[in-house]
C-alpha cells in the first residue's frame, strides 16, 4: 500500500470549497492518505478566519465544514505530530520554513510523498527527496 502525505494547505482548500477543490476530492477518493492530527486543528482555525474574520462563511456553514472535516479522521491516518517534530525543527532550520511546514515534510520522507497547494512546502520537499502532487 503506497500511503501519501496530505497537508493542511490542501485539506483547507477542500473544506472551504476554494478553487481546485473537486480535484482534492477525487485525490482523497483515489489514495491512501496520512496527515498529522494537527491537521485538523489548522483547518479548523482556516474555517474560524473565514467566519470570524473575513465573513465569508456564516456560523451555520461554518459548523457544517466543521462536521465535514470531523469527518475526514474516517478517510485520512492520523498521526500524531510529536513523533516528527525533532526533525521537523531540524528541516525548519535547514531549509528557512516554518515548523509547521516542515511537519509535514518529515512525515512525507517516512512515506516517500506529499500532496500539497503549498508550492514553497512543495519544492522543499522535493529537494529533500519527497515525490510531490501539487493540488
Amino acid at each position: 500500500m503506497t500511503v501519501i502525505v496530505i497537508d493542511a494547505s490542501s485539506l483547507a482548500r477542500y473544506i472551504l470549497l476554494e478553487p481546485g477543490w473537486e480535484r482534492i476530492e477525487e485525490f482523497i477518493r483515489g489514495n491512501d492518505l496520512a496527515s498529522l492530527e494537527y491537521a485538523l486543528v489548522e483547518v479548523s482555525n482556516a474555517l474560524w478566519k473565514h467566519c470570524v474574520l473575513y465573513s465569508r462563511i456564516d456560523r451555520e456553514e461554518f459548523e457544517r465544514r466543521s462536521q465535514a472535516l470531523d469527518l475526514m479522521r474516517s478517510v485520512l491516518f492520523l498521526e500524531n505530530p510529536f513523533e516528527y517534530l525533532s526533525q521537523a525543527r531540524e528541516i525548519a532550520c535547514e531549509e528557512r520554513i516554518t515548523v509547521y511546514d516542515a511537519l509535514y515534510i518529515a512525515q512525507a520522507l517516512k512515506y516517500g510523498k506529499l500532496a500539497t497547494s503549498d508550492e514553497k512546502q512543495g519544492k522543499t520537499a522535493e529537494k529533500l527527496g519527497v515525490e510531490v502532487t501539487y493540488l
